[in-house]
């Protein structure tokens, strides 16, 4: 009887793949959506706080992090805090607009029109 209370504690019911399916789509639909109502503080929440919800489940249901040694949970941890400071290290120099000695590059816009042959050889004769 031990030996059957130990067997069901070991093994894990796997997660309905389907249903989560269906979040992680109704989620998606929703951040493509915000954005569309042009309100910043909805287009924040919808794209960021979505995608870390959304990142957290896929984790926890088809990555197992939640089944795994508690090593594991601190790599991803420890992965993340390193990811983190890495961008808040590189953000200020590469976010930044000016400064002494700092050239932004410019953004090299795509020919006008419709994309038709002549275009296309107007451009390249102008290179």
């Amino acid at each position: 009887m031990a030996e059957a209370a130990a067997h069901n504690d070991e093994h894990h019911e796997h997660p309905n793949y389907v249903k989560i399916w269906a979040i992680l789509l109704v989620l998606l639909i929703i951040s493509v959506i915000g954005p569309m109502f042009e309100i910043r503080v909805v287009t924040l929440i919808t794209a960021f706080g979505i995608a870390l919800v959304k990142a957290y489940m896929v984790a926890k249901n088809f990555m197992h992090i939640n089944v795994e040694p508690k090593y594991v949970t601190y790599l991803m941890a420890t992965m993340l805090v390193f990811m983190l400071l890495f961008f808040a290290g590189a953000a200020p120099d590469v976010m930044k607009f000016e400064g002494s000695n700092w050239v932004k590059p410019e953004v090299v816009q795509a020919p006008s029109g419709h994309g038709n042959a002549h275009d296309a050889e107007t451009s390249a004769e102008h290179h």
